[in-house]
């Protein structure tokens, strides 16, 4: 007896798998499939170009270089209790796909790229390493995530969404129904880094943006598991309303002409950032010193050049160009002229 119940309960098992995956294929949406799932945000991107970003905003060139900052403490804490990572590499990944900002390093390869700048001024790099001051982009732009979570268990996502969802996606269906927190609030604000004033912000919240995922909720490929916005429930809803707010932050910042910035494209920036001859972080109007005594003022930032005068330690001189193979044009209390930037530093 036991046993004719527990095969008729193995094929009761096997004919509702079958059916289900009829049902997907009558309804147009792929399966889930392990090790193949995602989030809205995946793919890559590099100097030529991107790969696997649907649904972003795109732009033809950079309107400016943009720094993405952590989310404060509390929002990481967060975002832990539901093996969630920070959303700053997800957000650099979105920005650099859509090609509508430069994303410049001030995280944690920053500590990294000082690093590299402290060996070169201790003499630790090869000869022609070219590594010091006056070679980063400036940060045009500072945009700063949050994330706030709603644990209300009456309904939320996990209720309301499914029940929604569940007739025309059951895929999407069943994730937004093993949503743990009810409701999450995104938000991106971005500031202006030199004046620091807030030039667009964008909200919104996950139950929006889940009832506009549509089939391509899970999506498809190996998708982006880092963080764990690629590999849970959580993560990928996540994903996509960060998704939403930076599209609306590319089109506030495209309307008006006035917040783009003069930068070059990504494969321009890139390559001069090699070429560029290290300038000592001297920038125009800048005081500046000689290091030492008998320094030579030349006519022409080259070493055969005339020398205009004899500079001596400690005189004052004020920067006046920048960044021409590895010289600086000065002007003294008498004259003006080349300096070679490494015999130079700040009072």
């Amino acid at each position: 007896m036991a046993a004719s119940l527990f095969r008729r309960s193995v094929a009761f098992c096997a004919t509702a798998l079958l059916a289900s995956a009829s049902g997907f294929a009558q309804s147009g949406v792929t399966p889930p499939k392990p090790g193949q799932g995602g989030s809205v945000v995946k793919g890559a991107a590099g100097t030529d170009g991107s790969v696997g970003d649907n649904g972003l905003q795109h732009c033809d060139k950079p309107m400016g270089a943009l720094a993405v900052v952590e989310p404060q403490d509390i929002i990481l804490v967060s975002l832990r209790r539901y093996n969630l990572s920070s959303p700053v590499s997800l957000i650099r990944l979105m920005v650099q796909q859509s090609n509508c900002f430069i994303v410049v390093e001030r995280g944690a390869g920053m500590r990294n790229m000082m690093q590299e700048r402290q060996l070169a001024a201790g003499g630790e790099l090869r000869d022609n390493s070219n590594v010091g001051g006056g070679q980063m982009v400036a940060a045009d732009f500072i945009l700063t995530p949050s994330v706030v979570f709603s644990e209300n268990n009456a309904g939320g996502v996990g209720g309301g969404v499914a029940q929604v969802l569940g007739r025309k996606s059951p895929s999407v269906a069943a994730v937004a129904g093993g949503v743990k927190f009810k409701e999450a609030q995104t938000s991106m604000l971005v500031a202006d880094s030199r004046s620091g004033v807030q030039v667009a912000a964008a909200e919104g919240s996950t139950r929006k943006a889940d009832l506009r995922l549509g089939t391509g909720f899970l999506g498809g490929g190996t998708g982006l598991a880092a963080g764990g916005y690629g590999n849970t429930n959580e993560g990928k809803i996540i994903a996509a309303a960060l998704m939403d707010n930076y599209n609306h932050i590319v089109t506030v910042v495209r309307s008006d002409p006035s917040l783009q910035r003069n930068v070059g494209t990504l494969k321009a920036e890139a390559a001069a950032g090699g070429a560029a001859k290290s300038g000592g972080g001297l920038e125009e109007g800048a005081i500046v010193v000689p290091k030492i005594a008998n320094v030579k003022l030349l006519a022409q930032p080259s070493e055969t050049a005339k020398v205009v005068a004899t500079l001596a330690r400690g005189e004052e001189l004020v920067v006046l160009a920048v960044g021409k193979d590895g010289y600086v044009n000065v002007q003294s209390g008498s004259a003006s002229g080349w300096v070679k930037s490494v015999l130079l530093s700040k009072p």
